[in-house]
């Protein structure tokens, strides 16, 4: 479905992208059609059901439960709240807007990310992903600035004043922005950089790759910027050219040819990551034209765009299937198409391996959606196979609303559900949800 296609496509059915889809793009998908995931029958009978943690958001983006009932909600918006678990009305821990770019309807810049430190119990450090306007190292000609700062955090509230800018990103365009930040079981903070925006990897800001069959970009790039790319950093160290952080040493590209923040690349748009209880990373990566797609991510893997899309040749019929050097493109373990049957959409929104007690179905199972839920979330399980098998698995009633914005984790592991019933930023109809069992 090329551009003009798709626009038609979504005004007819009365959908417009939210924030976090990135899939507004330029040009047509993959001249392949590789087979999408099977579903697994086991699971044909589960139903879901959800109970609200805390409402009343315009686009909430993110949750963190860093404690036991202790709710941290990102709204798109600028605001960071805080709720005890008990009380759906949650209070403003920190407002960003006057730091930020504006946004409003449809726009994928804003308050995109919240992690806490490892060490937090109470008191500690919070570090917030935002939209900037254009800073001093943001060329005039670019959209505004990827920043990444780190707060003061105790009873209850960020420090608005104790900021500490930690990372700054030109973004060329205002789309792909990603914004997931957490820290791995290693310590260190990952941090998802969508390929700069516009379509195809191409056009401003995008530069030249060794792949000559499609122009650009910043997904195959590791030496000219951190677009496109899966970083890795320590907070706890400062850098020894003064930067507010130091690079582990046992990221791919130190003492190599690269940037050495990058932990992997090949990415379009990674739009949410989490790491399961066995350290395994899970990247879901928004496509553009025909392909949604989750990856279990590695260190130094390249993860294919823009010469893939999924595990799809983009825009060509033949592509490689390594890098000139020998690396391989590698393939996700989720791809569904944008078109036919209950696992499609258009945008997919990462979620959790679940390992809580509520739900036994669950176990050891991805759970997942697309931005355009329609009543659904996916299920993933891992057979051993290349390619896990999907199942869209129904939540009872109109407890998820319309749209999945994004997913959290409980500190039992329960999954907790991020939704908005509008289709940009506007209103007040965000929640959190619980996931739970269906009513009988």
């Amino acid at each position: 479905m090329d551009d003009s296609t798709r626009r038609r496509f979504l005004k007819a059915s009365g959908i417009a992208l939210t924030a976090l889809s990135g899939c507004v793009d330029g040009g047509a998908g993959s001249g392949q059609a590789t087979e999408s995931a099977t579903s697994d029958p086991s699971l044909d009978s589960l139903e879901l059901g959800a109970e609200p943690v805390a409402t009343g958001f315009t686009s909430p983006l993110d949750v963190v439960v860093p404690r036991a009932e202790e709710y941290w909600v990102a709204d798109q918006t600028g605001q960071v709240y805080v709720a005890d678990g008990t009380d759906p009305d949650p209070r403003v821990a920190l407002d960003v807007t006057d730091r930020m770019v504006d946004v409003s309807g449809y726009d994928e810049r804003g308050l995109l990310g919240l992690a806490f430190h490892p060490s937090y119990d109470g008191t500690g450090r919070a570090y917030v992903r935002y939209s900037a306007p254009r800073r001093e190292a943001t060329p005039e000609n670019y959209s505004h600035t990827f920043v990444l700062s780190e707060f003061d955090v105790s009873s209850g509230t960020i420090d608005p004043d104790s900021e500490r800018t930690i990372l700054e990103i030109p973004e060329p365009q205002s789309n792909h922005n990603a914004g997931a930040v957490t820290f791995g079981p290693d310590g260190y903070l990952y941090v998802a950089v969508g390929d700069g925006g516009a379509g195809n990897d191409q056009g401003p800001g995008h530069v030249e790759d060794w792949y000559d069959a499609v122009d650009g970009g910043n997904g195959q790039d590791v030496t000219e910027n951190l677009l496109g790319s899966i970083l890795r950093i320590d907070v706890d160290s400062e850098g020894e050219d003064g930067r507010p952080y130091a690079i582990p040493s046992g990221n791919p590209l130190v003492d190599k040819d690269g940037l050495p923040e990058q932990f992997a690349w090949g990415f379009r748009n990674p739009w949410r990551f989490s790491f399961g209880p066995d350290g395994r990373f899970f990247v879901a990566d928004v496509g553009q034209s025909k392909w949604e797609e989750v990856s279990v991510v590695e260190r130094g893997g390249n993860y294919g765009w823009n010469v893939r899309e999924g595990a799809n040749c983009f825009r060509v019929d033949d592509c490689p299937t390594e890098t000139p050097d020998g690396a391989p493109l590698r393939d996700p373990i989720v791809q569904y198409p944008h078109e036919g049957g209950d696992v499609s959409g258009i945008s997919v929104i990462g979620g959790y391996l679940y390992d809580g007690a509520d739900i036994p179905a669950l176990q050891g199972r991805y759970v997942f959606a697309d931005w355009r839920a329609r009543g659904n979330l996916f299920v993933a399980t891992d057979r051993g196979d290349d390619r896990w098998p999907v199942t869209a698995v129904p939540v009872e009633g109109e407890g998820l609303g319309s749209n999945v914005l994004s997913f959290g984790r409980a500190t039992a592991g329960e999954l907790l559900v991020c939704t908005t019933d509008k289709q940009g930023v506007s209103g007040e109809t965000g929640a959190v949800h619980r996931l739970r069992p269906a009513t009988d």
